[in-house]
């Protein structure tokens, strides 16, 4: 045999393999789908196929609470902001009642009052203290530094759920944020 024709068949051989994994790749889906369906282990493929007024593929399907919810107990979060400089720093809102596990989302509002474009970092800070290692912050502005221009106004959130595992004596929290320039002089703390 020709070295050509031996080429031809192993491009041959490989087309064959390639079309097989593409078939096999395209069958995963529905293949997936259908083994969760019957396991009941992936909640999403039975919610997506919910109807409007009355079950999915013509039984009730009902889709669990989210369990990691402790609805027995609720816990205010105060906030709080403090700035070191001559700038405007301030939750949207002053406190927000949670359930430990639930997802939870306020806003900061900040604005440079300063007629210079700045560079500034907050600094998040917890009472009490055993409750830092339970306040888990998914989004967060605290989490890099920000350039804003003079006169300029932003608003950021902080995303945060508090871990079920918190102590059940501790009934308030306070997240507390100190904003600073990042870069220029500190002003002396306030006597």
């Amino acid at each position: 045999m020709s070295a050509r024709s031996e080429n031809l068949r192993m491009l041959g051989k490989l087309a064959v393999i390639a079309a097989g994994m593409f078939a096999f790749g395209y069958a995963l889906i529905p293949i997936y789908k259908h083994i969760c369906e019957l396991t009941g282990i992936n909640i999403l493929s039975l919610s997506e196929r919910q109807v409007p007024g009355g079950g999915a593929a013509g039984r009730d399907v009902r889709v669990p609470d989210n369990s990691q919810v402790d609805r027995s107990r609720t816990i205010t979060v105060e906030f709080d902001a403090n700035s070191r400089g001559p700038w405007e720093f301030r939750p949207a809102r002053r406190s927000l009642q949670v359930h430990p596990g639930e997802l939870a989302t306020v806003m900061y509002e900040f604005r440079n009052v300063q007629d210079r474009r700045m560079a500034a970092q907050a600094i998040p800070s917890y009472a009490p203290r055993q409750a830092a290692a339970h306040f888990n912050k998914l989004e967060c502005f605290c989490f890099k530094q920000y350039v804003l221009e003079p006169g300029e106004k932003k608003e950021w959130p902080v995303a945060f759920v508090i871990d079920p595992r918190l102590s059940k004596d501790v009934t308030t929290i306070t997240l507390s944020y100190t904003f600073f320039e990042v870069g220029g002089k500190t002003p002396p703390a306030p006597i």
